[in-house]
């Protein structure tokens, strides 16, 4: 069969606006043939098809095996049969490859065929997509806000592929308007009948890592190692920086001069506040570091309960060591993995004249008293 010149220049159409390679259209449309012509000739045949990329023409053959008694007449022939199609030089056992183009197959496999070519190049499609993404869970990816579908909201990542956005790993409080361009964590992809699902979120931590990495040369370059990222994401976030450079500052890396670094990334994470400090091998001077920006006076292990400390604050720490909503003290634990429990320490003092003072009336007041009851 001849398709002719204008069949082939569609071919590599597709191939240019899909982005798939000519072998799988070629497989594809060799796979529809055998569809169709199973379809018109009304059996289970087993078949070759050859496709000419340099022609447009394809060649259809029946594959069957030469045998005494016929018992599947779309697998199987006689000799005398084969004698008959001109194959004289074969003996029972042989396998033929019959080439056949039937009348009016034509127009049936063009309707056929297309169908199937469709649905072939949909599957490799979804296969690239596929491909292309599932090595990336992890990673960051750029995305324009699509639209809303129920609870979740569409975003596209380039123009043949959509993710998922869910409920659960939005940023509370946060807007998502349409045509607006963001930065995603690529949280999951998994195939579907409806093709691949990707899953992003704006809520996970290596959401942080990854921007910190894009905004940070130190990062990159391996001088300064993130070692735990903690969030809740949009209000605050705990990073435990080290590095084994001494004449590196992994703290002044992160933040960057005046500030430029941490201020970009807050940006993009809508206003999120960050709290950089310093990793410590030593979990007690670890705890103390992650309550930062509270100045705490003591760290003392509790015995009696595994991985648990008491912090002691002055009065004036209380509230900054705990947070609003207890949030700081909340990350410093998740962060270190330890059970934190915040304790104030009342400074120790001279006795003041006020003191004396209420001592004295106290002291009055007690003789008084002692007088009436005589």
């Amino acid at each position: 069969m001849q398709l002719g010149r204008d069949f082939l220049k569609a071919l590599r159409q597709i191939e240019e606006e899909k982005g798939l390679p000519i072998e799988i259209i070629a497989s594809s449309l060799e796979a529809a043939l055998v569809s169709a012509y199973r379809k018109h000739k009304g059996g289970d045949q087993n078949l070759e098809v050859h496709l000419d990329l340099e022609n447009g023409e394809i060649s259809l053959f029946e594959i069957r095996m030469v045998v005494e008694e016929v018992s599947s007449p779309d697998l199987e022939l006689s000799l005398a049969q084969a004698h008959e199609m001109g194959y004289l030089d074969v003996v029972h056992g042989d396998v033929i490859r019959i080439e056949v183009s039937p009348e009016g197959f034509g127009r049936i496999a063009a309707q056929t065929a297309r169908q199937v070519i469709i649905q072939r190049i949909k599957d490799a499609e979804r296969q690239v997509i596929f491909d292309e993404f599932a090595n990336r869970v992890g990673d960051l990816v750029n995305g324009i806000i699509f639209k809303t579908e129920g609870e979740h909201i569409l975003v596209r990542l380039n123009d043949r592929t959509e993710a998922i956005l869910p409920r659960e790993e939005r940023i509370v409080g946060e807007t998502y308007s349409p045509n607006e361009r963001m930065k995603f964590f690529l949280l999951d992809v998994r195939r579907t009948t409806r093709g691949p699902r990707i899953v992003v979120s704006r809520t996970h931590p290596g959401l942080l890592r990854r921007l910190l990495e894009l905004e940070v040369p130190e990062i990159q370059e391996g001088v300064v190692e993130i070692r735990g990222i903690v969030r809740e994401a949009g209000t605050r976030s705990k990073i435990a920086v080290a590095t084994l450079d001494p004449n590196v500052d992994p703290v002044g890396a992160c933040v960057g001069t005046k500030g430029s670094r941490i201020k970009s990334i807050s940006s993009e994470l809508r206003g999120e506040r960050m709290d950089i400090i310093i990793w410590h091998s030593d979990p007690l001077q670890f705890i103390r570091n992650a309550l930062s920006p509270a100045k705490i006076l003591k760290v003392e292990p509790v015995l009696e309960t595994d991985r648990a400390v008491r912090v002691y604050v002055r009065p004036d720490q209380l509230s900054l060591a705990i947070g609003k909503a207890g949030q700081n003290v909340r990350l410093a634990a998740r962060l270190t993995g330890w059970k934190i429990d915040i304790k104030v320490l009342e400074p120790e003092r001279m006795p003041t004249l006020q003191d004396l003072f209420e001592d004295i009336i106290k002291g009055g007041s007690s003789d008084i008293w002692e007088e009436k009851q005589e």
